[in-house]
């Protein structure tokens, strides 16, 4: 199988591409700005492609020849394609579906596993969540990942690619570093308590989001690759099913899990971020546990494989 992962060096493309190398024997073709961290790995399985996903000089080397599956996970983030809405329409948007089109040019009908997002469906969110929710994005991020989605429906409709779009919830627990995604904080708890430290919660204890393990958002990324496609809705997009979890309780459950002080936690929310990341209403999911998608099953799952995974 001839593979090339997006976004590679990224939170879910390492732990991604760490399980491809371990559970198949596929051919992995990495590319990101930077791939120091994938010089240890095994040179017979592997070819490293540093450089801009807008660069097509860049593109035509990792999709080579072709691929059997693509696995697009780079991305400008939220926060900063808000800041700087030209850059995203660049990487998210164009770079994206030039570099799609080529795959498909090179290519017999290859899989794109396409990772969206929530943001898609706007700010609040529609309550409930459903698959018949429409397409309505307060973002520019969610805006040019919904544009996207339906381009990949489309090309999957013209036979040139066999498309599956996942939106993806919250992920945890991602390294603590500055990465533009103005949902950090449901990361940062996690290493500050894990750390013994303090945390400020900028969202209250009532707030609801939807969550889920690294380990589990790539066991689903592994299952979008190889799923009998019949399986897929006619829109070729899932909404992932997510644990709807309370701040609150999530912050209790790791508590428990470090044997953190509960006098180390505080609340400060702040409405921007109360508005987008913690006001999630009940997920509805029929048509992605249909396809064989899940979740981690328990909010205790859940925190023992993120704190697992820092």
């Amino acid at each position: 199988m001839r593979v090339t992962i997006t976004g590679a060096s990224g939170f879910v493309g390492q732990a991604l591409c760490k399980q491809l190398l371990a559970a198949t024997d596929w051919a992995l073709t990495l590319l990101d700005l930077n791939l120091d961290w994938a010089s240890s790995l095994s040179a017979e399985r592997i070819t490293l492609v540093e450089g801009a996903l807008q660069d097509l000089s860049v593109v035509n080397r990792a999709i080579g020849d072709g691929v059997d599956i693509l696995f697009h996970l780079a991305a400008l983030p939220g926060g900063a394609a808000e800041k700087d809405p030209v850059l995203s329409r660049q990487v998210n948007l164009d770079a994206t579906l030039d570099m799609i089109e080529l795959a498909a040019e090179r290519s017999e009908v290859p899989r794109i596993v396409f990772t969206s997002t929530i943001a898609v469906l706007g700010a609040p969110l529609p309550d409930p969540v459903n698959d018949q929710c429409r397409i309505t994005p307060a973002m520019t991020y969610g805006s040019h990942k919904a544009m996207v989605e339906l381009a990949l429906a489309d090309m999957h409709r013209r036979g040139l690619i066999d498309a599956v779009s996942i939106r993806l919830p919250g992920i945890v627990a991602r390294p603590a570093v500055a990465s533009g995604l103005k949902s950090a904080f449901m990361s940062n708890l996690f290493h500050q308590l894990k750390a013994h430290q303090p945390f400020v919660s900028p969202v209250s204890p009532e707030a609801t989001l939807w969550l889920m393990s690294v380990n589990q958002c790539v066991n689903n990324l592994v299952h979008a690759s190889t799923l009998d496609s019949s399986l897929m809705p006619s829109t070729r997009v899932v909404t992932l099913p997510a644990l709807r979890i309370t701040m609150g309780s999530l912050i209790e459950t790791v508590v428990e899990q470090c044997s953190a002080a509960q006098n180390s936690v505080s609340y400060q929310p702040e409405n921007d971020l109360e508005a987008h990341f913690g006001t999630h209403p009940p997920l509805l999911t029929p048509a992605a546990e249909a396809a064989g998608f899940w979740h981690d099953g328990s909010i205790a799952n859940l925190v023992e494989s993120a704190l697992a995974s820092l």
